[in-house]
């Protein structure tokens, strides 16, 4: 079920075609550095940016016809799609004036507040570290601040609330087991047979009365309705350490990060929620291989059953960002090839548009199995078992963003979003 955030409807109404063309044009210009913002690379001509403070009262349709950029809609694209902290090192290499003081002063204090949860995640992974490694559980850290600064050299891309581990289904337990030693318990929502077995995690929680930390438990790793991957333990064979403060901590291979972040896109497209950002952690993964590591990289995805997941994550890359002619952009063009790239990129960062014309997701589902039929039928029947499961033992709920993870709305642009 897609999490629709408050911005949503108000988005909706606004239509904010140029809003979401202008964040584009910021992403193309991260990603190349001697692009200008306003030069054709970027399709989008040179924007005229409301003055007007973020959290002033929402354009209307009625005149949405007349008015200049919203820097409050801006804010919204950025924050739902998690992209704001490119923008703002996109927008310090653009030529002057390319943003109003309104909405800089918004970047700047949206990568003050992700500093600020980023840090306590890291403080919060060593001790997790620690106590793992105590108990001898073979773990991997997923996302989060560490494989942002592998992707791009900065711990503080996009804001990390909680930490995300994965374990083996066999040492799920144990792990469990360990975090309960340093203070964290299981969320009562995850404590059903459908997180459990069926998304495959649990959250769990440590209140130490200034703050909440929280841990994402992972055995599996795709939600029902999506592939999943063939060998989950084989993240754990594969992976990683690097040094942060000192300490050596486990992540997920450079393959699998590129895999993981392709899960990620789709994942977003089936339940409708924008995904720029991972598309992003995509196209910094892919333009790390050359053609060799490409090459090898399409023969994992083979063997683990990702190959299409991984083309839309790429094919999604080359429609927001630009293709790049490598092997893999050439190989990524057949993917859900009814969908043309305008749509797509609309469905990746602003699916909340009425006039999409979605595909159904079983659709979605055979040709991410390779129109496989065996292939298929397993991933639709564990999906109907899951969604059976989920009416069962889950209750209806009203999702809100955590308190801890928003800035109070004043009348328009909320001002942040962790990282799931």
């Amino acid at each position: 079920m897609a999490v629709q955030d408050g911005s949503y409807e108000r988005l909706r109404a606004a239509g904010c075609a140029d809003e979401v063309a202008y964040v584009q044009a910021c992403l193309r210009l991260f990603f190349a550095p001697r692009a200008n913002i306003t030069d054709g690379r970027v399709d989008v001509p040179a924007p005229t940016v409301s003055a007007a403070p973020i959290g002033a009262a929402p354009i209307t349709a009625a005149s949405i016809s007349a008015a200049p950029i919203s820097a409050a809609n801006i804010a919204d694209i950025a924050r739902l799609n998690k992209v704001a902290v490119f923008l703002l090192k996109a927008l310090k290499r653009a030529t002057a004036g390319a943003a109003p003081a309104q909405l800089s002063e918004w970047l700047d204090g949206y990568r003050r507040r992700t500093m600020s949860m980023n840090a306590a995640c890291i403080g919060d992974s060593m001790a997790i570290d620690r106590a793992l490694r105590d108990r001898q559980v073979d773990f991997v850290f997923l996302k989060g601040p560490l494989q942002q600064h592998l992707l791009y050299g900065d711990h503080f891309m996009k804001p990390s609330g909680d930490v995300d581990i994965l374990v083996s289904s066999a040492r799920f337990g144990q792990a469990r087991e360990a975090l309960r030693a340093i203070g964290y318990e299981v969320a009562g929502k995850s404590r059903s047979v459908w997180w459990v077995r069926f998304l495959g995690e649990q959250h769990m929680v440590c209140e130490d009365g200034a703050r909440a930390s929280t841990v994402d438990l992972h055995h599996r790793l795709q939600q029902p309705g999506s592939p999943s991957p063939r060998d989950i333990d084989g993240f754990l064979r594969r992976k990683r350490e690097v040094e942060v403060a000192g300490a050596v901590m486990p992540v997920i291979s450079a393959a699998d990060t590129l895999l993981l972040s392709s899960i990620s896109v789709a994942k977003a497209f089936f339940n409708r929620e924008p995904c720029a950002g991972y598309v992003c952690d995509v196209r910094a993964s892919a333009t790390r291989l050359n053609e060799a590591e490409q090459q090898r990289v399409l023969d994992h995805a083979a063997g683990q059953g990702l190959t299409d997941t991984l083309l839309l994550g790429l094919r999604a890359a080359d429609v927001l960002l630009g293709g790049d002619g490598t092997l893999l952009s050439d190989r990524a063009t057949r993917i859900l090839a009814r969908i043309d790239n305008a749509d797509l990129f609309h469905m990746v960062m602003a699916p909340w548009l009425a006039s999409l014309r979605w595909p159904q997701r079983r659709h979605v589902l055979w040709e991410l199995c390779g129109r496989e039929p065996v292939r298929y039928l397993a991933e639709a029947g564990w999906a109907a078992s899951a969604d059976l499961s989920r009416r069962i033992f889950e209750r209806p709920a009203t999702v809100e963003p955590a308190r801890s993870e928003m800035i109070k709305i004043v009348g328009g642009a909320a001002n942040h979003a962790s990282e799931r």
